[in-house]
């Protein structure tokens, strides 16, 4: 987990704390729902344990976030390929 953290963080140009952080600014929010589709996908983790690993946030919120990104795949290139060029650089 730490370490999709770390990709994601790194390939959006943002630190690993700002993924966790409360912020909510536009430029935050996408990368850190990415993150946590990330782990999701990627991990056994339950919605509420990758909520507690995001700054303790509500599992509510990190199955929103699983669904909105699930979603906007199907219908944004540029996403589908940033979460492709995310999975290949954790070699998954």
């Amino acid at each position: 987990t730490e370490t999709i953290l770390q990709t994601v963080a790194n390939f959006y140009n943002i630190k690993v704390s700002d993924l966790k952080g409360q912020r909510r600014l536009k430029q935050l929010v996408r990368p850190r729902h990415v993150a946590m589709y990330l782990v999701r996908k990627n991990t056994e983790l339950s919605f509420p344990e990758i909520g507690r690993f995001f700054g303790g946030r509500d599992h509510a919120t990190v199955q929103h976030a699983c669904k909105k990104i699930k979603s906007e795949i199907a219908r944004d290139a540029d996403l589908r390929n940033a979460i492709q060029t995310l999975e290949r650089s954790l070699g998954r």
